[in-house]
Order: structure tokens, then sequence, then C-alpha cells
């Protein structure tokens, strides 16, 4: 039984060329003559063994380009996904929807002027970045439990040319909402630990054996838990913003749970709660408005 499918083994194999030789798939294929760096052979050899133990290649290589960043990833952070790309185009676009006037409440400035997006788990920061880099006048803030990931987040915040405040901070901390003033900001999103433990039997040993299971799993008696202390934090009167627009939710979930999801932001206040799919035509994306 071959450890990775033809294609993927293949696309694995473009991938070690490009990243030992510097060069594209392109340059490699047609006509690019210079041999000054062409790999050695011991080295590929000890990168598809540890590929042949289901290492990611992300991890080996140390780095991964995503949505056009290039992100450093370690174990203590998630391989950033395609579906999670999709996410940030998602708020990119409705938020585009505020910023020519058809939600915002903002006066005398632009809408981009005044978001404040929290990241909630922000793993390697990947989408505190993405939402930077694209809105250079918004301000960034990421939290995530872990400080080894804290410490990713900063410096592929470096590496990509943005500056995004990133602090540990735990959710579900019974002080959070004291210490951490969920009132300063009007656009929170999270991709949040959403797999249940049930789930594990189906997924592949590069997943299970090497990303952090942490930022993977919720318990399969309560699936909800980060979506509902999210949506409950963020819905806090305490925490309104009467001088700014009002406040959007983005959340990255589980496809067996968009009906439970949405109806909990429902129960808790939120209104033009929307679901998207996502590439695959999966439920992928749920959004909602808090006045």
């Amino acid at each position: 039984m071959p450890v990775y499918p033809a294609d993927e083994a293949v696309a694995l194999a473009w991938w070690i060329l490009e990243e030992l030789t510097g060069k594209s798939r392109t340059q490699l294929q047609f006509g690019c003559k210079d041999t000054k760096n062409i790999p050695n052979t011991q080295t590929i050899d000890q990168i598809i063994a540890r590929l042949l133990r289901n290492e990611p290649i992300q991890y080996i290589f140390g780095h991964t380009l995503w949505n056009g960043l290039d992100l450093l990833v370690t174990p203590a952070t998630l391989i950033p996904r395609p579906e999670t790309a999709e996410l940030v185009e998602r708020i990119n676009t409705e938020m585009s929807k505020c910023e020519n006037g058809q939600m915002s409440k903002c006066e005398n400035e632009q809408m981009s002027k005044c978001v404040h997006v929290l990241d909630i788990g922000t793993g390697s920061g990947c989408i505190a970045i993405a939402l930077k880099k694209a809105h250079p006048n918004w301000q960034v803030t990421g939290i995530d439990i872990s400080p080894e990931a804290i410490e990713v987040a900063r410096q592929n915040a470096i590496r990509n040319h943005v500056e995004v405040n990133f602090r540990v901070a735990d959710i579900f901390a019974e002080s959070v909402s004291f210490n951490f003033q969920f009132s300063s900001f009007n656009l929170i999103v999270s991709n949040p630990p959403y797999i249940c433990e049930s789930e594990k039997s189906s997924m592949r040993p590069n997943v299970l054996d090497y990303e952090p299971s942490s930022a993977l799993f919720v318990p399969d008696a309560d699936p909800l838990r980060f979506y509902r202390r999210i949506a409950e934090l963020f819905s806090n009167p305490q925490a309104s913003i009467p001088d700014r627009q009002e406040r959007a939710l983005f959340f990255e979930i589980n496809e067996a749970y968009p009906a439970e999801v949405s109806a909990m932001l429902k129960r808790l206040g939120y209104t033009d709660i929307h679901i998207h799919n996502d590439i695959y035509g999966k439920p992928r994306i749920v959004q909602g408005r808090m006045a």
C-alpha cells in the first residue's frame, strides 16, 4: 500500500526539487541549464525518509506558501488549508460591501480606517496576516493559547512585512472578558478546533501524528464549545460599540454542524446569518452580525 497516491507523490517530488534548487517547476522543466544548485542525493533521501514516516513536507522545510504568503510553520501550528484562504476571501468580499456604503455606520471616514479585527486561535497567524496584507489600514490582533504558536505568528508578520499585534490568551479563562477588551473589536474571525474526536479514524497519519491535536479536536459531546464561547464573548452587552458600525463575526466550521452553529448564533441575538460552501460544495463558513 503506497504512503501517497501517485499524483500526490509527483507533486511532492516537484516540491522537493523547487525547494532545494530555488527554481520554479517551469524553470526545471524548460531550459534552465544552471547546475550550481543541483541537490545532494543524500539530502533528498533524508527528506523522502521523513515523508515515508508521514511527516508533512511543510514541517520538513519549515514553511509553506499559502494565499500569496510565505509562512513559517512548526509542529506548534496547524498547516494553513485552502479552506481557510476561502474564509479570508469571504471576509474581504463581505467587508468590501461595507466600504462601498452598503452597511457602514462610520461617519466622516471610510470603514477601512475603523475596522479592528480579532483573530481567535491564530496559530501561524495566517488569517490575521492575510487580512492585514489586504487592508493595511485595519488594526489586526491575533490571539492563541499557545506561546509557541504566537512566536511563530510574530515571525510570520515580520516575514511578510506587516504589523499585527499577537498575544497569548485563553478564551476559556474566567478573566478573559475582563483582561481582554472585546469591546475594542468590530470584526472577529476564528478557525477554531472543530473536528470531533470520533472523526480521528478517518484522518491521515500526517495530520494525526504531527499537527497539534489541541488545534484540531473537540469533544463529541460538545462540538460547538469554541463557537459558543466566542459568540458569547462578542455578544456581551458590555462589549457594545456605539460609535462604530455593527460588529461582524466569521467562523470556519465543521461541515457537519452549519445548522447548529447558525441556530446558536440566532439564539444569542446575531442577525444576517449566512452559510457559505467551500470549493468542494461543503458548508464551511458561517457569518453573522451583532448590532
